[in-house]
């Protein structure tokens, strides 16, 4: 029987997770080629060989996904595997209904086929969105365990902006380990805050010798989950968050409405700063499509350090990118901040964009009171830094989880935006949750 020629849709992620644990040792399957999107750059490269395995002598290539009908005609593709997050389901299925008319079928594999099961208890920390704020549960989380005197590994959702040989299995525990392997923004907001919380942080590329290398040293597994993805491990308890800044986005987002719907704890986060509508909303909603699900409310405090003067400034805001880019929020933490400090005004960013962040500026244009922290690149953090210099603000606000003034010079006075899960009055609460997973698993 010929083999199933098979080109895997990504976005330098999930597509090589379902590679390695469905596809890469499966002789009816050839994988062709992954198509990437959303990463700049990644489509240039090669998966490599080593970690393809021995049916793959020359690796797989990573073509751009603009190419993807091209590749179908010139690969004789049978089948095209959708392997990424964060999209609705409307560009789903238009995906879809392309791949189809170009003779080939269009597959979403299902959750639990391509999780790996663990040893030790596991908790997953999802979204239904980018941006809900998964990252400080996640956090939260290692906080309370820590407390409890339970061991914790944060094992992050991939980020494989460098090369993929070297970051198979990665391990962090301090800022130098940062430093020491040139990580890039987009690394460095997600594993700085646990490091300075003490957590060890495990990331990489092949998931399945991550976690027995985490297995080693921790009692328990936090699957710290990336845009609004499946948790990659089979999890004892699947905690997801939403966001009520975004009421109705947790019906109608992939593969976040799979998360909802999976869930064993929903924490509807940022109350604090959302429409109490708007949380009703979303509170209906999980009573609604998961209704055996324990449901918790928390705030999203943000902290502002104080060593600068905002009121009647003109500001200059830089967030988090994931949550502003794809995850189309027009704010983040830093914007609540500016406007609650008094800010004179939020400075547009797109009349000084240079470079790379011109183009992302281009591609967003619901960005026009925040500068999204872009840098996935050497070029692009310089591109960033030199729109941050051309600005004509009084201050600057880093709202990123990394301090940002370690990597690039601002050339203007700034201030930090930090947040943080905080527990809401009644009701139980993630402490609860945690004392009950400890309990059943004997920690």
């Amino acid at each position: 029987m010929s083999e199933r020629r098979i080109v895997i849709m990504g976005a330098a992620g999930r597509d090589f997770h379902d590679f390695l644990t469905r596809y890469r040792d499966d002789p009816a399957v050839r994988v062709v080629a992954f198509t990437a999107t959303q990463i700049p750059g990644i489509d240039s490269r090669m998966f490599p060989a080593d970690l393809a395995g021995p049916r793959y002598p020359d690796g797989i290539p990573i073509v751009a996904e603009a190419r993807l009908l091209d590749l179908i005609a010139e690969q004789k593709a049978d089948e095209v595997v959708f392997a990424y997050s964060d999209v609705s389901h409307e560009y789903v299925m238009h995906h879809a209904q392309a791949v189809i008319a170009a003779g080939a079928d269009f597959t979403l594999l299902g959750a639990e086929p391509t999780m790996v099961a663990s040893i030790k208890p596991v908790i997953s920390v999802c979204a239904v969105r980018t941006g809900v704020g998964k990252s400080g549960i996640s956090r939260h989380l290692f906080k309370l365990f820590r407390e409890r005197g339970i061991r914790a590994v944060d094992v992050r959702h991939p980020m494989p902006y460098r090369d993929l040989l070297a970051m198979r299995v990665e391990r962090y525990a301090s800022l130098e380990d940062l430093d020491a392997l040139g990580t890039t923004i987009e690394e460095r907001e997600e594993y700085e805050p646990l490091i300075e919380e003490g957590a060890v942080v495990m990331a990489g590329v092949d998931y399945t010798a991550i976690l027995r290398e985490a297995e080693k040293e921790a009692d328990v597994i936090v699957w710290d989950g990336g845009n609004n993805d499946l948790p990659f491990y089979l999890s004892d308890l699947e905690i997801v968050a939403l966001d009520p800044h975004r009421a109705g986005h947790e019906r109608a987002y992939h593969p976040g409405e799979a998360n909802f719907l999976r869930a064993d704890v929903l924490v509807i986060n940022k109350v604090d700063s959302a429409d109490p509508a708007d949380v009703a909303r979303v509170r209906e909603a999980a009573a609604r499509y998961n209704p055996a699900a324990e449901v918790i409310e928390t705030n999203s405090a943000i902290d502002l350090d104080g060593s600068v003067p905002i009121a009647g400034k003109r500001v200059l805001v830089i967030e988090d990118g994931p949550t502003v880019t794809h995850g189309g929020m027009p704010y983040g933490a830093g914007a609540l901040a500016a406007r609650s400090a008094g800010a004179a005004e939020l400075i547009d960013p797109r009349p000084f964009a240079v470079g790379s962040i011109a183009d992302t500026l281009a591609a967003y244009p619901h960005l026009t009171e925040v500068l999204p922290a872009m840098g996935y690149s050497p070029e692009q953090l310089a591109d960033l830094e030199a729109t941050v210099q051309a600005t004509d603000a009084d201050v600057v606000i880093v709202a990123t989880p990394v301090d940002l003034s370690r990597l690039v010079d601002l050339g203007k006075p700034s201030v930090r935006a930090k947040y943080h899960i905080e527990d809401r009055e009644g009701g139980r609460t993630l402490a609860d949750v945690v004392d009950d997973f400890a309990a059943t698993h004997g920690l």
